[in-house]
């Protein structure tokens, strides 16, 4: 079933009529609704069209939130096989807000992690809503030198409000394993690609996606603090998040612009919610560009650049 967003309301009427006269059709079979059925597709078709065309920052963040977009886990089924997961941090315990592995893409082995935010309401509290603890953050520093150590690439998915900011995650040095998460992206040799799938959140975000190409899902979002806690800080008032995510220049189309990302990746109109096969394929497509693009560079052009790029970044962010 459907979920539709506080702006698709016109749009769930129009869908839930024609859906309605089908249903009155298979209960009468001499009921010829056809036309009538035919004609409020066109309408809906239309009327999805020119609402994502135009999308506000905020509806963008309500569409990369949205609860029946594809998450870490399907990605990882769809694009990737002989995926083994690889559990634990070696220092304390298992995050399963991140999930990772050994995989192989197009036949091609790799290692692959992402934050995983689950799908319905007991995988979402297992998976914490994807916010991870430092122990995830330092799985993926473990999964990352393993890459390494045997030259094999490194693909991240991106879709977290942020990490975790619970008593126990500091206490247990959360800003101290997000540093050194980034610091390991920067390091490695082996070819790394992130992939922002829905939210990018706050540095747990940045851990993830400090890769040599960084890609985003045309109506994903990739910004320092969520619109709701700018808000909260600025004003004093978190229902101003419309003018925060405006200001806070989040959009893969700003961050391009920007030169924060590398490339968009088309959704399926509607969003990835909307055709999760075509917005999986698209990603993978895009993911086998990139890697092509890496090949023609050897380890150590990749981590200069890599290094290069990520400085310069932060030199625009200061100036």
């Amino acid at each position: 079933m459907q979920t539709y967003l506080d702006f698709e309301k016109s749009l769930a009427e129009i869908e839930g009529k024609a859906e309605e006269l089908r249903a009155m059709a298979r209960h009468d079979p001499e009921m010829d609704v056809a036309n009538e059925a035919k004609a409020l597709d066109s309408r809906a078709k239309t009327m999805l069209s020119d609402l994502y065309k135009g999308l506000t920052p905020w509806r963008k963040c309500q569409v990369a939130r949205h609860p029946q977009r594809p998450h870490a886990l399907d990605y990882i089924g769809a694009l990737f096989t002989e995926y083994t997961p690889l559990a634990g941090d070696r220092g304390f315990a298992e995050d399963r807000a991140v999930v990772g592995g050994l995989a192989r893409f197009e036949d091609r082995p790799v290692v692959v992690f992402g934050h995983e935010k689950g799908h319905d309401t007991q995988s979402r509290l297992d998976r914490n809503f994807g916010m991870a603890r430092p122990e995830g953050y330092r799985k993926a520093i473990r999964l990352m030198r393993l890459a390494d150590r045997f030259g094999l690439p490194v693909i991240t998915l991106v879709d977290t409000a942020g990490a975790y900011p619970g008593k126990g995650a500091e206490e247990r040095g959360q800003a101290e394993a997000i540093a050194r998460a980034t610091e390991t992206g920067l390091e490695i040799t082996a070819p790394s690609i992130s992939v922002i799938i829905g939210e990018g959140g706050s540095g747990g975000a940045v851990a993830f996606a400090t890769a040599d190409r960084v890609a985003m899902l045309e109506h994903s979002v990739y910004s320092v603090i969520s619109p709701e806690g700018c808000a909260s800080i600025l004003w004093k008032n978190a229902e101003k998040m419309r003018e925060a995510a405006e200001a806070l220049r989040l959009t893969a189309q700003d961050l391009h612009k920007l030169g924060v990302i590398d490339r968009i990746i088309p959704e399926p109109v509607g969003g990835a919610q909307r055709d999760r096969g075509l917005a999986l394929a698209r990603v993978g497509q895009a993911i086998g560009d990139m890697l092509g693009e890496l090949d023609a560079m050897t380890p150590d052009e990749r981590r200069a650049a890599r290094r290069r790029k990520f400085l310069e970044i932060g030199s625009r962010g200061l100036a």
